[in-house]
């Protein structure tokens, strides 16, 4: 009878301790919304350094450390309930270790990294004039980034059939890395941890089944991508969730900034993902607008001289993408959407999963800008 009672007194604590972790963390949005950007570079910079420290430690193996654990920890959590219950005993000392793990884990999630949605917006940090275009402004834009692409698609490595070949998946991971090194020393944002990205292998195939290609993971500081992911793809997505690692939280923010890392890479695998994906960006933008005049820059690009090679393959390109995520995709796809859609519009992203096309907006303005990196 004193160990139930001491158990009983330790489930309390547990739950008390849960309980107090859960609402700290549901509050702090709420906090830092009202706080707007003065808790920044501060915040940004505290959790850069706590990115670093967990992905160096993390970092000693390939793969993402935790989709492993948090499948293992799943099943450990169902078979602990089973035995409760077939052996009758009290169900709080479960309850309350449910509690206090989804306490800490929700805790070092938002509290010690996804109130960076509050900081200013890349656009600030990078002096980018971003706001409203016309759809001339957009135009301009697909066409550019077309350009870019068509003019790399050659020169990135294809099999016989004009397929891209697929990487080593580590070797490229280490290279994404460290993409945003050459970013470093012109803009702060861009510090950071340069650890290998990792591959998901629990988690990656429902992941791609969903349609989401990466997730970075903040309690252990892993940025990982499947090892399925589509090739034209890879290098981008790597660098997207590499940007996360850096403080940059917002989903379009993450696009362009995996952009701007991918085109400042001497490696073409990089550079033509990056305008492949840009590109794509903007062409699908421009679809809704004016499909007539979307088509019609394609068109006239592919006509030009010693262009009409990297179109073909670009456009080639984005098909077999397309093909590769169709034939992954399962029947409970929207379940991811709407997952994301509550933490994106928690976290002050009103758009929700909208946003993710505002990456347009920074390109057109990146474009307009004449920069390049």
């Amino acid at each position: 009878m004193a160990d139930l009672d001491k158990s009983l007194r330790s489930s309390r604590i547990r739950l008390v301790v849960g309980g107090a972790l859960i609402l700290l963390t549901l509050g702090m949005p709420a906090v830092f919304s009202r706080l707007g950007t003065a808790p920044f570079p501060l915040y940004r910079n505290l959790t850069k350094h706590l990115m670093w420290a967990l992905s160096t430690l993390t970092g000693l193996v390939p793969v993402a450390l935790w989709d492993l654990a948090a499948l293992a920890l799943i099943v450990l959590a169902l078979v602990k309930l089973v035995a409760t219950l077939v052996r009758r005993k009290p169900l709080l000392p479960w309850l309350s270790a449910v509690v206090l793990t989804i306490g800490i884990f929700g805790f070092l999630f938002v509290d010690c990294w996804a109130l960076n949605h509050y900081a200013p917006s890349l656009a600030q940090e990078l002096g980018l004039e971003v706001g409203e275009r016309s759809v001339d402004d957009l135009a301009e834009a697909t066409e550019r980034y077309l350009v870019d692409a068509a003019m790399l698609a050659p020169e990135v490595a294809r099999d016989g059939d004009g397929a891209l070949e697929r990487p080593d998946f580590f070797e490229l991971a280490r290279v994404t890395g460290a993409s945003y090194a050459p970013l470093a020393s012109k803009y702060e944002v861009f510090r950071g941890s340069t650890a290998p990205v990792k591959a998901l292998l629990a988690m990656g195939p429902m992941l791609l089944s969903n349609r989401y290609s990466g997730i970075f993971m903040p309690i252990t500081g892993e940025a990982g991508i499947p090892l399925a992911c589509p090739v034209a793809d890879m290098p981008y997505v790597m660098c997207h969730e590499t940007a996360h690692r850096l403080g940059i939280a917002s989903e379009q923010e993450a696009n362009f900034a995996a952009y701007v890392a991918c085109m400042a890479s001497d490696d073409v695998r990089l550079r033509y993902s990056g305008a492949y994906n840009a590109f794509g960006w903007c062409l699908n933008a421009l679809s809704k607008e004016s499909p007539e005049r979307a088509q019609q820059i394609v068109s006239e690009v592919a006509a030009r001289p010693g262009m009409g090679e990297g179109v073909a393959l670009v456009l080639a390109d984005r098909a077999d993408t397309r093909a590769q995520y169709d034939a992954l995709e399962g029947p409970v796809s929207d379940v991811g959407d709407a997952v994301n859609e509550v933490y994106l519009t928690s976290m002050g992203e009103s758009s929700g999963v909208k946003s993710y096309g505002l990456v347009v907006d920074y390109l057109i303005a990146w474009n307009e800008s004449g920069r390049t990196v």
